[in-house]
């Protein structure tokens, strides 16, 4: 490019100038002829940008005093900078300023382009790395940003609240979009620049190959967002004065998974957004208890009535019912002002459970309803049922559930391969957990063959199919690793399920996922994190079409 008279370059030697002797081409680019210009402190005066790629102490607080307005300042030096970071913010309250330390804000690190920059020239087997193509990923890098950051991210850094600003304007190292922004912008520039010897032409695909590169996310739930991003539905956030809930819809309506509706005040719900810098600007906020809902709470109030007038419903109660956000929410569900719901973040789920029967109702053609969790390990998809709702189950229960998550399982695409778990294999013994799992076994070989299920068996036994098959040649799963594991009582799903879900042994858990309800009611776990809300929120939205992938 054309030479900068802006820009002055130091050595050890001080200011690079014409008039030094035995300059090499590099540096007699840089070199100056600007009278009065001989060392940093004279090259400091009124500068926009400091970068520094030499040693400690070089530049000093009096130095950054003189810079130009909102100066910039990079000091590379590592492991001690040219400046530190506080002595810079001392110095000057409007810098901005990056480091090659990981303990300041805005590290620069070469893990943030270099290995997605050779990824991207890699993967269209380009004859050279030009400088559009480093361009490319700098321009990735700079607009990624500015965008909203996962929570994943803040989390790894202690929950720090990360938005575009003076304290973070580079992405930080860990974050997983690095991977798919910067390799594909690079790859694009590579092929526009004519030094790829490969033509990418299907880049949905090859931003599906990158994602699978990273493990973040499996397949199958990448599958699930992409499927609610052609059809996102009207979701209602009961908790919407949780900060976690908020930036969970936040994170959904950037996604374009959900159009995002959040119950609560909207002064509470402001001031949570401007601390946590959240853009609520497509999400509809809704206090069931202004008057503007007055209308709205009376009717759902008689149609609540109307259902529940045989269980000894009263409208005037039914009235003082809708002021709360999980009975006024699930109402918009049951009258089609919104299509699903998310809860449980605060509630007890045996009141919920109540308040939802009450409100959409089981499902046609069930008598209960239940959740299971999706944990998918790297033999492949596990889900885990009933592990918030019911407790000490029934044959007849364990026979609805069992029905229910293999129509769920379908929906996935999944073939169901069902086992009634106990801690007893196929009769070795007469405890009652093991007697209920037995005779729901017994209906379901009797009033639905079409279904793969058997049991009781051990855990071990469901899954390892070769030493179940050798030892029980006549089971019906034969041949098959169970993929359903249905449980006589809640506290051993919901103990498995958390246990694989906090040791890391899975790579994704999902879930809670509903069934048996006549309407898409979610129930987020109570230590659910903005990620389990967002997942929960894809599954939710594609419940209103019956079936997911």
């Amino acid at each position: 490019g054309a030479k900068r008279e802006n820009i002055v370059m130091i050595d050890s030697k001080g200011v690079i100038r014409t008039d030094r002797p035995n300059l090499d081409e590099r540096k007699a680019f840089f070199a100056t002829d600007c009278e009065g210009i001989y060392t940093l402190a004279d090259a400091i005066q009124g500068a926009d940008l400091f970068l520094g790629l030499s040693q400690p102490g070089v530049l000093t607080p009096e130095m950054v005093q003189k810079m130009a307005p909102n100066p910039v300042v990079f000091a590379l030096a590592n492991p001690e900078p040219e400046i530190r970071y506080e002595v810079a913010k001392a110095a000057r309250p409007d810098v901005l300023m990056a480091t090659g330390r990981s303990d300041y804000p805005n590290q620069i690190n070469n893990v943030i382009g270099f290995p997605y920059i050779f990824r991207g020239a890699l993967d269209v087997r380009a004859t050279a790395i030009n400088e559009e193509m480093k361009m490319a990923a700098t321009i990735a890098i700079a607009d990624l940003a500015q965008e909203p950051v996962p929570d994943e991210v803040s989390s790894a850094y202690g929950h720090m609240p990360l938005h575009f600003g003076p304290d973070y304007f580079i992405p930080k190292p860990v974050d997983p979009r690095l991977i798919t922004r910067v390799s594909m912008a690079v790859a694009r520039a590579a092929i526009r620049t004519g030094v790829a010897r490969r033509e990418i032409t299907d880049w949905e695909a090859y931003e599906q190959s990158l994602l699978m590169r990273t493990g973040g996310m499996s397949h199958l739930l990448r599958r699930i967002h992409e499927a609610a991003q052609k059809s996102p539905k009207r979701m209602v956030y009961a908790a919407g004065e949780n900060p976690l809930v908020l930036r969970a819809a936040a994170e959904v309506a950037q996604l374009g998974i959900a159009h995002p509706i959040v119950l609560g005040d909207p002064e509470v719900i402001q001031l949570i957004a401007k601390e946590h810098d959240l853009d609520l600007s497509t999400i509809e906020i809704i206090n069931q208890h202004d008057e503007q809902w007055k209308a709205k709470r009376e009717e759902y109030a008689r149609r609540y009535t109307e259902q529940n007038w045989r269980k000894g419903g009263i409208l005037s109660e039914a009235k003082d019912k809708m002021f709360g956000p999980n009975y006024f929410g699930m109402m918009m569900v049951q009258c089609g002002d919104a299509d699903s719901l998310i809860t449980g973040i605060y509630s007890n789920y045996g009141y919920l459970s109540n308040v939802a029967r009450d409100t959409v109702g089981i499902a046609p053609g069930h008598q209960h309803f239940a959740t299971m969790h999706l944990v998918m390990m790297k033999s492949g998809p596990l889900f885990l049922a009933d592990t918030l709702i019911n407790q000490n189950l029934k044959a007849d229960t364990l026979v609805d559930i069992a029905l229910l998550a293999a129509e769920k399982v379908r929906c996935f695409g999944i073939k169901p391969v069902i086992a009634m778990v106990s801690f007893s294999d196929f009769g070795s013994t007469d405890a009652e957990s093991s007697v209920e799992a037995r005779k729901a076994v017994e209906i379901l070989h009797r009033d639905y063959p079409h279904i793969v299920v058997d049991g009781e068996m051990q855990l071990q036994t469901a899954l390892n199919y070769q030493r179940r098959d050798e030892e029980y040649p006549n089971n019906r799963l034969k041949g098959e690793p169970a993929n359903v594991l249905i449980f006589p009582r809640l506290s051993a799903a919901n103990a498995c399920y958390q246990l694989l879900k906090h040791l890391d042994i899975a790579e994704d858990v999902i879930g809670p996922i509903q069934i048996g309800l006549a309407k898409p009611i979610y129930f987020a776990d109570h230590d659910a994190d903005v990620k389990d809300i967002v997942n929960i929120t894809a599954m939710a939205s594609l419940d209103s079409n019956s079936c997911f992938v």
